[in-house]
């Protein structure tokens, strides 16, 4: 995992709580949060582009209720 590039997300101002992603060889997405960087989820682009398209959405606003 050293080996990846990782990029702090444009929406983390913050010092702690940053997403950061990262393109793997395998054409994989990988995503950390900067309080748990050895915690890496997988997934792909076209997964990741249909989850932050559904946020912007509102598709999850009532998950929280």
């Amino acid at each position: 995992m050293s080996d990846l590039k990782w990029q702090k997300s444009s929406y983390s101002t913050q010092a702690a709580n940053c997403i950061y992603l990262a393109a793997a060889p395998d054409g994989a997405i990988k995503l950390r949060e900067s309080d748990e960087p050895d915690t890496v989820l997988t997934t792909t682009s076209g997964r990741l582009r249909a989850l932050l398209a559904g946020v912007k959405a509102g598709e999850f606003d009532d998950i929280a209720k």
